[in-house]
């Protein structure tokens, strides 16, 4: 009867190891079940997310609207049950030398904010790059994945505690971008992540810049993220624009557009002055100090005062 036993617990143990090995599951993994149901439901995801992107590449932006558009009622395709990290998928650059796959970041609390005294002179050339007329900023090499949400994370996605710094000079992280897509829409989404990563969610933030065709400099970039706890949720697509200027997006280059204007804030500007950007975004301000304050000594003090008092008398 014993022998019978063992043989019975053994075979459990098999049976569990194998349930448990067929449930692992990520959003990028490189050895997926060929089972024919896991086959075609990634085949159709696929099929989905390519119609989507080639949809939004050959949407034109019109003067005067607004530049971001909210996808799938703001709500990610994302599923947070994969979250796994932290850490960041990096894909490879495309035969044109383009960041057009999808930049996949598992953040926590200890990706938030990278130290700025860290960052250094930016030097990659990403397609359809143009250097600034002085005095003008007009290009800017956009993060797919921002510098402040990378924390410790390297450029080959892995995370390192002892690293202070975020990814920066990665050619397979940047994109050629406008200030005013850059500096003043992708950081109202940026902020969200950020303020979620301080009150300590898991999120999984996805970013892919949307080129048509051979073009060099992309159309816009679509941007989603999801806490494990869906507090924060949003899928946009941002028009790679700037007021007062059109571009040929086969090369990148910019022309003055008196007639370019876009719509921001409740108006149409037809200028952007990166000094004061932020005097525009409402989120701006609210962002900043909320940030501020969850950084603050004295928000710790109190908050760990309020627990304790709360504790205590339950």
């Amino acid at each position: 009867m014993k022998i019978k036993a063992r043989k019975i617990v053994a075979l459990l143990g098999i049976v569990s190891a194998s349930l448990a090995l067929s449930a692992c599951h990520n959003i990028n993994s490189t050895n997926p079940s060929t089972t024919p149901n896991n086959v075609a439901k990634q085949s159709n995801q696929t099929t989905t997310l390519n119609i989507q992107y080639s949809k939004l590449a050959n949407l034109n932006f019109t003067s005067g609207k607004q530049a971001i558009i909210e996808l799938n009622s703001n709500n990610a395709t994302l599923n947070p049950n994969d979250w796994q990290g932290p850490k960041i998928n990096f894909q490879n650059l495309d035969p044109f030398n383009r960041t057009s796959g999808s930049n996949t970041a598992f953040l926590s609390k200890l990706n938030v904010d990278a130290l700025s005294s860290m960052r250094t002179i930016q030097y990659v050339k990403p397609s359809g790059w143009h250097i600034n007329i002085p005095g003008k900023e007009i290009y800017n090499r956009g993060h797919l994945i921002a510098y402040s949400l990378s924390k410790g994370i390297n450029k080959k996605g892995i995370y390192s505690p002892n690293s202070q710094a975020g990814d920066q000079n990665n050619p397979r992280n940047l994109f050629t971008q406008t200030a005013f897509a850059n500096k003043a829409l992708q950081t109202i989404f940026e902020d969200k992540v950020r303020m979620a990563l301080i009150h300590n969610k898991k999120v999984i933030y996805q970013a892919t810049p949307i080129f048509r065709g051979s073009e060099l400099m992309a159309r816009g970039i679509h941007l989603q993220a999801i806490s494990t706890d869906r507090s924060l949720n949003f899928n946009v697509y941002i028009f790679n624009v700037q007021p007062g200027y059109s571009f040929n997006y086969q090369t990148g280059k910019a022309t003055v557009d008196k007639n370019m204007y876009v719509l921001f804030n409740n108006q149409k500007i037809n200028s952007f002055d990166t000094t004061n950007y932020h005097r525009h975004d409402r989120y701006f301000h609210g962002h900043q100090l909320i940030r501020k304050i969850a950084h603050s000594k004295i928000y710790t003090f109190c908050k760990n005062k309020v627990n304790t008092i709360f504790h205590s008398n339950q």
